[in-house]
């Protein structure tokens, strides 16, 4: 009888219970689990002290990985038995490798190269299963289909790109966690009217998991830090959601996104990309040294040197990013380049606004 049900389950006809159910399951697992992983935490000693770069004082958990990793794994098991059981398993394989060398990065040390092979091997082994890659640019300098392994190149690029960006930007509470929040529901969206219900599932779980995560990052007496067993997950997931929506949209003739879907991705990840190329070209470029190391030249460290608190640096990054969707989701029917032209003018005119105000009022 089971067998038989799930046979002739189609998900597009129950997508609303799907998102609910991995939703609450995903929010249920976090808020049970933080409570024990901060009181093991600071039993052990596991916690995260302030240094001269940091952005807080005293010392913190910094094991939310584990209860996002956890919150998610278990949605998507129990919901994704009527789904793309293929992919979705094989993005929890990438993920636990991900968790486990963010874990051991947050509790010892993990050598930077060390966390390069194993996001490398968990991209390189996705794209080749699933064979889920950006094939081309949609037009995009006149860019339309890429040679194979050119293609692969560049889609592990991608990976590697937004992985470590989301580990980056992980500076300031509340900010990793809400970008990758306003993520996993812009790309959800997207899913749901590309009708591709395993990722709107695994877009529900991701935002169950960080609506609890961000109640304990932004508390004041059980505050929690997500560490690189949080940043790279987050980082991994997002970027499939990435290059599976530029896939998907690049090969249907149909679909609603053929000629928008890189601008569209770019608009999403405006700030974590902005941010993190920003900071490669001054640490190569200007101070001549390891892109990986560490500093405060990033741009939510500049929105805390002119007074804005965390909370305030974080909301105002996530307005101006969540403008940015609109914008170009309004213009998506237009050229390609000149989408890319409007997106780019207008990232850049709204993150610079502020300090721009700020020089001229001084």
């Amino acid at each position: 009888m089971v067998k038989e049900l799930l046979e002739n389950f189609n998900p597009l006809d129950y997508v609303g219970w799907l998102v609910l159910i991995a939703v609450f399951i995903a929010l249920t697992v976090s808020f049970a689990s933080y409570p024990a992983i901060i009181l093991v935490a600071l039993k052990k000693n596991l916690l995260d002290k302030s240094g001269h770069r940091s952005s807080h004082s005293g010392t913190v958990p910094n094991l939310g990985g584990i209860g996002i990793y956890l919150s998610i794994v278990v949605a998507i098991t129990i919901t994704g038995a009527p789904l793309e059981t293929k992919s979705l398993f094989l993005i929890l394989g990438g993920i636990t490798v991900l968790f486990f060398l963010g874990l051991k990065d947050d509790i010892l040390i993990l050598s930077p190269r060390k966390k390069f092979i194993g996001q490398l091997l968990a991209a390189f082994l996705l794209i080749i299963f699933t064979d889920t890659r950006i094939y081309g640019f949609s037009g995009i300098l006149g860019i339309t289909i890429m040679p194979y392994w050119i293609s692969v190149g560049f889609t592990l690029f991608v990976y590697l790109l937004i992985i470590n960006a989301f580990n980056l930007i992980d500076g300031v509470d509340g900010l990793a966690g809400s970008l990758a929040l306003m993520a996993s529901v812009a790309f959800g969206v997207l899913f749901y009217l590309s009708k591709d219900i395993s990722m709107v599932v695994l877009a529900a779980s991701v935002t169950g998991a960080l609506i609890a995560f961000l109640y304990f990052n932004l508390s004041r007496r059980r505050k929690m830090f997500m560490g690189d067993s949080g940043s790279m997950v987050l980082g991994f997931i997002i970027a499939v959601f990435t290059v599976r929506f530029i896939d998907a949209s690049e090969s249907s003739t149909t679909s609603l996104f053929r000629n928008s879907s890189p601008i569209l991705v770019l608009a999403i990840l405006f700030f974590p990309l902005l941010d993190t190329l920003r900071i490669f070209f001054i640490r190569i470029v200007i101070h001549k040294k390891s892109p990986f190391s560490a500093d405060n030249n990033h741009l939510h460290h500049r929105f805390l040197s002119f007074g804005f608190s965390h909370i305030k640096t974080t909301i105002v990054i996530v307005a101006i990013n969540i403008i940015l969707i609109f914008i170009s989701s309004f213009f998506r029917t237009i050229e390609i380049n000149w989408q890319l032209v409007i997106l780019l003018i207008s990232g850049t005119i709204l993150y610079s606004l502020y300090f721009v105000y700020d020089w001229l009022k001084n």
